[in-house]
Parts: structure tokens; sequence; C-alpha cells
């Protein structure tokens, strides 16, 4: 899938904004494809033949898919330490990174990461557990007065919704990705 800027890029600016983990050297934020994810996890699995006919239910640590819920997806991930009472379930590690946003509609289709709604997600991360304020943003438009203050906050708005929830219907959406046909109000149907 398609990305206003490089994958690298957005990774390298949120660990120059955000940091990295003093102990592993882990960048505590970062953008991935949900489909490269996998991790150790411990859990109760039946196991089939390639021809479909059941062997067994086991019990044990397997190598599987960290996000088979989120199909073809960048995905914010968040760096956290695994609680004790958690580690048995993710034996193979003491942090591990964790869903914030996968960068999709409510309908679930596709939006490229950027930085911009990145930054949004995370410091209203950060704001919710009192780390950080979201009242640290400098206004871009604090020369401007009036209307054009006005104006220019309803631009940065509806940018930043559009990035991050898309137009939330089918037929938004499908107009939004050119897959729509729209009728004038005044078309009439010649036979």
């Amino acid at each position: 899938m398609e990305t206003s800027e490089s994958l690298e890029s957005l990774n390298r600016q949120l660990i120059d904004l955000y940091g990295i983990d003093t102990i592993t050297g882990q960048a505590m934020w970062r953008i991935v494809w949900s489909e490269d994810q996998f991790e150790h996890r411990l859990g109760t699995y039946d196991d089939y033949t390639p021809s479909g006919i059941y062997l067994r239910t086991i019990t044990e640590v397997r190598y599987v898919k960290k996000y088979p819920w989120i199909r073809e997806k960048y995905t914010l991930e968040r760096l956290v330490v695994i609680p004790e009472v958690s580690m048995a379930e993710l034996p193979a590690t003491k942090t591990s990174y964790e869903p914030m946003y996968p960068f999709q509609t409510a309908s679930g289709q596709y939006i490229p990461p950027s930085l911009v709604s990145s930054r949004f997600i995370i410091d209203a991360v950060l704001a919710a557990q009192g780390k950080k304020s979201l009242a640290r943003y400098k206004d871009p438009a604090s020369g401007i007065t009036g209307e054009e203050n006005i104006e220019l906050k309803n631009k940065e708005i509806d940018v930043l919704q559009k990035e991050l929830f898309g137009n939330e219907s089918p037929v938004g959406d499908a107009m939004a990705h050119g897959e729509a046909i729209i009728v004038p109000r005044n078309y009439k149907k010649v036979n």
C-alpha cells in the first residue's frame, strides 16, 4: 500500500519526537505493516492435517500472527512493559509493541499513515495518562486574527478529521476513493 512518506522516514520522525527506550534501544512509538507482525504467544490451538482432518487441541507457545484481525493496514504501535501477570502469555520478551491505532476508516478502508495523525493520537494518549498536555501545541495561526484565523483552524481540523476518519460511510468512502458514480440532481432519464 502507498504512503505519503516512506515508512522509514515516519518512524525516524517518531523517534526524534518521542524517543527510544533507554534499556532496549527500541523506539517508543512506531508504525508497522500489520501483515509483517508476529509474536510468540501461549495459547490453545487446534491442529489439523492439510486436508482438514482434526488431529488434536494443544496448549503451547507458538509463533503466530500478532494482528489477525487487522488485515493489510499500517498500525501505530506503542512499546509497553508486559505486566507480570501477562508474562506467561508472551514468554519471549519483557516488552511488547501494542496497537494504538490501525490506519483505517470506521468501515475498515485503508488510510495511509501520516506524521500529523500519528502525533495527534500519541499526544492524546499521553495527555489522557497525564504525561503531557495537548496545550503544548503552538497555534500556527497565532499571528492571524479574525476570520482568517477561524478559516485556517477549520481547514486544519478538516484535514486531520479526513486523515483519521475518512468519510465514515460506504457511499462517502466510495466517493473519496473514486469508486462511486454521482448522478446530478437535475438528471433526466432518456428512453
